[in-house]
């Protein structure tokens, strides 16, 4: 939903004619809930309403407002015998024309979690894109400004995702707050070891994973029990990271299985 309203906003500054698609009620089953939305001008959309012969009758119905200010701005859909989806329930869109008004009431949807992503090497970069398009805050860290890609593809980065370069990686560890997830993915397994540390010291993470085998996790328990953390703690350390059934060592497979894992462990 963020991501859509900074697309929103783009399309307002370059004077965009654009129709707001809202999901209003619904009823039975459906592909999306109330307050789902989608933007669509003459030669573009984005965001969803559904998807299927819903979407394509919703982009038809906006397109139409745009060139005629009369039609209807609700229009009610059943989607098993006017439409043939299997879903069989209806659904009521809402259609209105985009204006700064309507973008200043746009709801925020709040963050599903916060993420110290520390290492903008392969993984990192491939966890980030992932990220880029869920409503999550990410504060993506690296000691080496270089490796932080300018762009996502053709676009920018999303505000959601910060890039921070920083002289001393582990020192961010104090900047976040009681509950942010973590995930150490950085270019030596000292900076991983000193940044793991930082984070167990505190020991009020929401998740901490760590990149590596379970040879590296065992050398780093080793260590840190030396430097006295609790066993307690030292149990909520994830290595290796990812959700099982997931395989691969490609960096975009082991993202997609950390990111899943990250969005599976939230409460």
């Amino acid at each position: 939903m963020n991501r859509l309203r900074e697309t929103a906003a783009d399309w307002i500054a370059i004077g965009e004619p654009t129709v707001l698609v809202e999901v209003l009620h619904t009823q039975g089953s459906v592909p999306r809930d109330v307050g789902a939305r989608m933007l669509v001008s003459t030669t573009a959309a984005a965001g969803t309403v559904g998807g299927g012969h819903l979407e394509l009758k919703a982009i038809e119905q906006a397109r139409q407002l745009l060139n005629d200010a009369s039609a209807p701005l609700q229009v009610r859909y059943p989607l098993g015998p006017a439409l043939g989806q299997c879903c069989g329930g209806v659904v009521t869109l809402g259609f209105s024309v985009l204006t700064p008004a309507t973008l200043a009431a746009w709801p925020i949807e709040p963050a599903r979690f916060h993420l110290q992503l520390y290492g903008a090497g392969h993984v990192g970069r491939a966890v980030a894109r992932l990220l880029a398009d869920l409503p999550v805050a990410v504060d993506w860290i690296d000691e080496r400004e270089y490796e932080f890609p300018d762009a996502l593809g053709t676009a920018c980065w999303p505000a959601h995702i910060r890039k921070r370069s920083v002289d001393v990686a582990e020192g961010e560890v104090d900047s976040a707050a009681p509950g942010d997830s973590y995930l150490v993915l950085t270019h030596r397994h000292d900076l991983d070891l000193r940044i793991t540390e930082a984070i167990l010291k505190r020991g009020d993470f929401g998740f901490l994973g760590l990149i590596g085998s379970h040879t590296k996790k065992q050398r780093f328990l080793h260590h840190f029990e030396s430097r006295g953390i609790p066993p307690e703690v030292l149990a909520r350390l994830t290595c290796p990271i990812g959700l099982p059934g997931i395989s691969g060592k490609e960096p975009e497979l082991v993202a997609l299985a950390v990111v899943a894992q990250l969005m599976t462990d939230r409460p």
